[in-house]
């Protein structure tokens, strides 16, 4: 191998990538429901009563299971369901700040939700509905979804990361604290000690490309990869 070879040789960062249910293994779904996932935080108060002024329990956070012991619609119209976090903690929970694999359409639900948001909220949504809705028609579109956003984020890494860190040796741009979030949705990145340049990895189009080849979103993830060579 050429010296300008090595020079230029990508660093992976070890993260392991795989759309399988790992981001959320640690947690244990409560029990007597049906499970759903928090996805949007601003909606998801916990409250004593089915009511927009009910008690605040807790405000629960994005990502987190909790069982769906029934449901209530209040006298403006809005639903709640009852919620289970913990054996010891439940509420009601407005029905827009969750969705379930087990709730017709709450998929697209979730894509229109990931579609109004940026940054790493949109991959943190998309990372849920990958975890959650494996067999949804619509996972081509997340896939690709999510490839660009994880994208978007390596060029913000690096331009933080160089303004930061400067020509600090390699290894403090691996370990770079802002890549932390983003390992634990699973995203990994290549680093180019070179250009000091974060890109990602490609895993969602390769899967995209791989499994939906006749979907019209895999030219696109074709052509993402293609670039990156």
């Amino acid at each position: 191998m050429y010296p300008h070879t090595l020079t230029t040789l990508l660093i992976t960062i070890l993260i392991n990538f795989c759309f399988q249910p790992t981001v959320f293994a640690q947690q244990k779904p409560p029990k007597g429901g049906r499970i759903a996932v928090v996805v949007d935080e601003r909606l998801s108060a916990l409250r004593s009563t089915p009511d927009l002024t009910g008690f605040l329990i807790r405000r629960v956070g994005r990502g987190r299971l909790v069982a769906i012991r029934g449901s209530r619609t209040n006298s403006e119209g809005v639903v709640f369901y009852r919620a289970s976090v913990s054996t010891r903690t439940q509420g009601w929970m407005q029905r827009e700040a969750l969705v379930s694999p087990r709730h017709l359409d709450d998929d697209a639900r979730l894509v229109s939700l990931i579609l109004h948001s940026a940054d790493f909220e949109r991959i943190s949504r998309a990372r849920i509905f990958l975890e959650f809705f494996p067999r949804s028609a619509l996972r081509p579109q997340v896939l690709l979804l999510f490839g660009e956003a994880a994208e978007d984020a390596a060029g913000r890494l690096t331009r933080d990361a160089v303004r930061r860190l400067g020509e600090q040796d390699f290894t403090y741009y691996l370990n770079y604290t802002s890549l932390d979030r983003y390992n634990r949705q699973g995203i990994r990145f290549t680093f180019d000690r070179m250009t000091k340049q974060f890109h990602y990895d490609g895993a969602a189009w390769k899967e995209l490309v791989r499994r939906y080849p006749k979907s019209p979103q895999a030219k696109h993830a074709e052509e993402r990869l293609a670039a990156g060579k």
